[in-house]
C-alpha cells in the first residue's frame, strides 16, 4: 500500500473545508451501490490498486454513476485500479504499464485555462515516478506532459514513444458517456510530502472541482 494514501486524504478533507464540499472516505468496496452513490458529486481514487471492487454489481453501479453524469478523480497509482476491467481504463483515461525510476522531471503545461492547472507555470521540475500507460484513451484531453526521451531510463524502447511524441500526458480530462460523467486524472502524487505541496494541492483540487461541475469549462 503506498504511505500517501493518508496523506492525499487529509489534503483532500483540507480541500473540501476551504471550497465548501463534504468529503466522505472510504477503503469498503461495498459503497459502490447505485443508491449510495447517487448522493456524490464525485468519486476520488486516491492511489488505488489492483482489485478497487469485490464483484460486478459494484463495478455496474461505478459505471452507472459515470455513464449518467458522475464526477471521477484519479490520482497517480490509481491508473493500476482494475487492470482486467477495459471499462475503469476507458474512464481513467489509460491503464498502468509501468514507471521508471523516481526522479526529477520536467512537466509542461499543455492546457493552462483549466481549473487544475491555471495556477501553474508553463513548465516546472517535479520529482515523483513518470507513468507510462499501455493504454491511452484516445479521446482524452491532455492537461500536463512531458518528454520521455529526457527521462532516466534504461528501458526507455519498452515504451513506443511514436505514440505520444515529446508530449507524454500525464494530467487530462475526459467526458464519459451520454450524461456525460467528468473523469480528471493525474499521475503525479507518489511521495506523501506532495499533497502540501501548492502545485499538487491546487491541481487536485482544480480537478475535483472539475469533476463536480464546479468549473463551468
Amino acid at each position: 500500500m503506498h504511505d500517501n494514501i493518508q496523506a492525499s486524504v487529509t489534503a483532500i478533507g483540507k480541500m473540501g473545508s476551504e471550497a465548501g464540499f463534504a468529503v466522505d472516505a472510504s477503503d469498503d468496496p461495498a459503497v459502490f451501490t447505485t443508491a449510495n452513490l447517487k448522493q456524490y458529486q464525485a468519486l476520488v481514487f486516491s492511489n488505488t490498486n489492483n482489485e478497487a471492487f469485490a464483484n460486478q454489481a459494484q463495478r455496474d453501479a461505478f459505471k452507472s454513476y459515470m455513464e449518467s453524469g458522475g464526477g471521477f478523480v484519479g490520482i497517480h497509482s490509481a491508473s493500476g485500479s482494475e487492470r482486467d476491467w477495459p471499462y475503469f481504463w476507458s474512464v481513467a483515461g489509460g491503464k498502468f504499464q509501468r514507471h521508471p525510476a523516481f526522479q526529477k522531471f520536467t512537466v509542461r503545461v499543455k492546457d493552462a485555462t483549466h481549473a487544475s492547472t491555471k495556477h501553474l507555470p508553463a513548465s516546472f521540475e517535479w520529482d515523483d515516478e513518470c507513468y507510462f500507460l499501455e493504454y491511452l484513451n484516445p479521446d482524452l484531453h491532455p492537461l500536463l506532459v512531458t518528454d520521455t526521451a529526457k527521462l532516466k531510463d534504461p528501458d526507455r524502447a519498452k515504451y513506443p514513444r511514436d505514440l505520444v511524441g515529446d508530449g507524454m500526458p500525464l494530467a487530462w480530462t475526459l467526458r464519459i458517456g451520454p450524461g456525460p460523467g467528468r473523469a480528471f486524472y493525474t499521475a503525479l502524487g507518489h511521495t506523501k510530502e506532495s499533497y502540501a505541496n501548492p502545485i499538487l494541492y491546487k491541481h487536485i483540487l482544480g480537478g475535483i472541482l472539475w469533476a463536480m461541475e464546479r468549473d463551468s469549462k
